[in-house]
Formats: structure tokens, C-alpha cells, sequence
């Protein structure tokens, strides 16, 4: 299922061609307003998901690299080993890889993460992500369909013999 990593590599691309974008044309904390409850702006994250250690000293980015790292190859082995059948299975974990090769190349090059994309609702504001976060978490959420519909059939099958 190692035909699957062009999606990662695509992740890759679109995710460090906006972040380069952003980058040389946004101030740093600038934000733009592009619709009602999204804006873009520019903040870069030492920590992890939500800044998580983002005031830790500096330690954590090879934390987080080395974890991104580890990651990444365990995801490629279990890519290797799909079956040809899984395809679900092999889309989300090529999501997670290019989401998570994305920010390593952030982390490594610059000692974080940049962000950009701002949902907010009044006085509410999720933390700026970027498209590898966003790759990361549709990866995941596909991964979870995934295990969700093959034990409903895996169920179904054994209720089908048990009658």
C-alpha cells in the first residue's frame, strides 16, 4: 500500500507552500478576517497540539521531533503492510504521515510550528492550526470510520453464521 504515500507527499507540498506563503506575507500575530468565524493569522507554536510545553525552554522541539519521527516510521510499516483490501485504512494513515512530516520539517528547520488558520465564535477561539494539523486530524477521523465500520460488519457477519 506504499502507492498510497503520494497523498503525503501532496500534504506535504500544500502544507509547507502555505506556510511559506504565509510566512513572507503576514506579519507575525497579524490577522486577516476571510469569513464570518475564520481568519488567517500568523502565530508559531514551540509546544505541541494546543501548545502543550510551548514555554518549556526549548527542550521540547527535539522531543517533538524525535516523536514525529518514531511516528512517522511506524506509519510507514504499517502502511507497507496493508493489505490491498484496506484503502481507508491506507488514505488516513497517508494523511497522518504527510501532517506529521510536515510540522517535523517545521520543527526541525525552525524550532516551531507555524500556524494559521483561526476558527473563533464571539469570545471562543480554537488555536491556530495549519494543513498538516488539519491532514493529522482527518486522518485520524478516518481511521476511527474505519475501525467503527469494520467491526459493525465484522459483527454482522457473526450474527449472520450465529443464526
Amino acid at each position: 500500500m506504499l502507492k498510497w504515500l503520494w497523498l503525503s507527499a501532496l500534504i506535504v507540498l500544500l502544507d509547507q507552500a502555505s506556510k511559506l506563503a504565509i510566512d513572507a506575507n503576514m506579519q507575525l500575530y497579524q490577522s486577516i478576517p476571510l469569513l464570518p468565524y475564520f481568519n488567517l493569522t500568523y502565530a508559531r507554536n514551540t509546544g505541541a497540539a494546543f501548545s502543550l510545553l510551548a514555554h518549556a525552554g526549548g527542550w521540547q522541539r527535539w522531543l517533538f521531533a524525535g516523536l514525529a519521527l518514531g511516528i512517522s516510521s511506524v506509519i510507514a510499516v504499517w502502511l507497507k503492510r496493508l493489505q490491498r483490501h484496506e484503502t481507508l485504512m491506507a488514505v488516513s494513515l497517508s494523511l497522518i504521515l504527510g501532517g506529521a512530516i510536515g510540522n517535523l520539517i517545521d520543527r526541525v528547520a525552525y524550532g516551531y510550528v507555524i500556524d494559521f488558520l483561526h476558527v473563533y465564535y464571539q469570545d471562543w477561539h480554537w488555536p491556530a492550526f495549519n494543513v498538516a494539523d488539519s491532514a493529522i486530524c482527518i486522518g485520524v477521523g478516518l481511521m476511527l470510520l474505519e475501525n467503527l465500520t469494520s467491526k459493525a460488519a465484522t459483527h454482522s457477519k457473526t450474527d449472520r453464521i450465529e443464526s
